[in-house]
């Protein structure tokens, strides 16, 4: 079973129907359940219970997991991509950021991942078998200064992913991160962008084509997946 964490109409629908494709039973969780009918309507043939929950608030997501474990069974996989366009500290240059500002950013950022890791991973490592997989952003590879205090959030996130597979090798457990650079189409951060004037242009990415290879990083075990519209890097 896949628990889809923070689903949204872009790349975590489509992770949830490609692992659907190969039987997976899909838990869709989301902050509202106001497209949960359309979520299920579009996955016709896919095992895909709904939950609400903001899955970056602790109590939250300890509850939702319970509930979903109750309802569907052990969690073998789980994708964390709680993408918010409206939520969160926001950007502020990095020339203007101070401690706080990016402690902001880190808590936003990384700590809902770890909190993540800390619920699900004894299970986990119980059974000597799971899948991790983790949404994150290309700032954290490639300096981006227009992304700002983000940046450096983005960096710790890949890090910690890419530490924690390592960690996991002799584990039977698997961690990976899909590393996005990007609007991913049908997604609402793509909606949100896409509806204001920036200065600049972003390219665009298919959300399917990233679900595909989140497949291949959980069958083939691998730590990482880069994903690169950005014309400057």
């Amino acid at each position: 079973m896949l628990a889809v964490l923070g689903v949204g109409p872009g790349l975590g629908l489509s992770i949830a129907r490609r692992f659907g494709r190969e039987g997976f039973t899909t838990a869709l969780v989301s902050r509202t359940d106001t497209r949960h009918a359309g979520y299920r309507a579009s996955l016709a043939g896919v095992n895909a219970p709904t939950y609400t929950a903001d899955v970056t608030d602790e109590a939250q997501l300890r509850d939702v997991l319970v509930r979903i474990t109750a309802d569907a069974g052990e969690i073998d996989a789980v994708y964390f991509g709680p993408a918010d366009a409206t939520a969160g500290p926001g950007i502020t240059p990095l020339t203007e950021a101070g401690a706080g500002t990016l402690r902001a950013s880190f808590d936003a950022v990384v700590a809902p991942a770890a909190r993540l890791v800390e619920a699900v991973l004894p299970g986990l490592l119980a059974r000597g078998s799971g899948s991790l997989l983790f949404a994150g952003g290309l700032s954290g590879k490639y300096p981006m200064p227009m992304l700002g205090s983000l940046a450096p959030a983005s960096a710790a996130l890949r890090m910690y992913v890419l530490t924690l597979h390592a960690a996991l090798r002799e584990t039977g457990v698997h961690a990976g991160i899909l590393t996005i650079g990007g609007l991913v189409e049908r997604g609402d951060i793509h909606r949100v962008f896409t509806s204001q004037d920036h200065g600049f242009t972003v390219g665009t990415l298919d959300p399917d084509d990233i679900a595909e290879r989140a497949w291949r990083l959980y069958t083939e075990r691998e730590a990482e997946a880069e994903f690169n519209a950005m014309a400057a890097v």
